[in-house]
């Protein structure tokens, strides 16, 4: 049986709502990001045996029939190869498509997405609001062009749903708290509300919120 390592308020999440739109089993070891704990016995990422697995100490990992992943964005197009019908590619071309827009995914949106996730909060200081402002400011060149795709296509490969939207949407979900994004993306929005109204994606959020902050 898979495993994953982590916890799914992490980047499991990604993993968990993929094998949940595969129906694939799965086992979870929930290890927990060190900087959330102060328990010294719980199973963290600094663990021994976890660091075992994963010497970036690092979540999530996967183990698939002898195989060790240690990236979210890799595990998941290995499992959409391997076990993806429709989730996955159909040919090589689609396959490309598929990390093309992955990648694109955690190159140029990702850390930018991060950064707005992070400091929208009710007690943001002036210099918070300066440093969204200027990750908004950099995430126009990406999203022009995701928008613009999005615009012509409801998906991102191959007319369907695919680990591309996916792996795209837990991406720009990080940033989507911000208003702003809403009103200036909206074939955007529009895409990221249907993926989040797919009951696979609902399957695992609800078992994110019922892990403690």
């Amino acid at each position: 049986m898979l495993v994953i390592h982590g916890v799914t308020r992490s980047r499991a999440s990604r993993i968990i709502w993929l094998c949940h739109e595969l129906d694939l089993p799965f086992r979870q070891v929930p290890v927990i990001q060190a900087y959330r704990t102060v328990d010294p016995d719980a199973l963290s990422t600094a663990s021994p045996e976890f660091l075992a697995l994963s010497p970036a100490g690092a979540i999530p990992v996967i183990e698939d029939d002898g195989l060790v992943l240690s990236e979210s964005m890799a595990a998941n197009l290995h499992l959409a190869r391997k076990h993806g019908g429709t989730v996955g590619p159909q040919d090589a071309s689609e396959d490309a498509l598929m990390m093309q827009w992955s990648f694109y995914a955690a190159t140029a949106i990702e850390d930018d997405a991060l950064t707005i996730q992070m400091l929208t909060r009710p007690e943001a200081t002036d210099e918070d609001r300066e440093i969204i402002d200027e990750a908004i400011a950099r995430l126009e060149r990406p999203l022009a062009v995701l928008e613009a795709h999005l615009t012509a296509h409801a998906y991102l490969v191959g007319g369907r749903f695919t680990v591309a939207d996916l792996n795209m949407a837990e991406v720009i979900r990080y940033g989507w708290n911000d208003q702003r994004l809403h009103a200036a993306w909206p074939a955007i929005s529009e895409w990221l509300d249907s993926c989040h109204a797919r009951p696979a994606f609902l399957r695992m959020w609800e078992a994110r919120l019922q892990e403690p902050v």
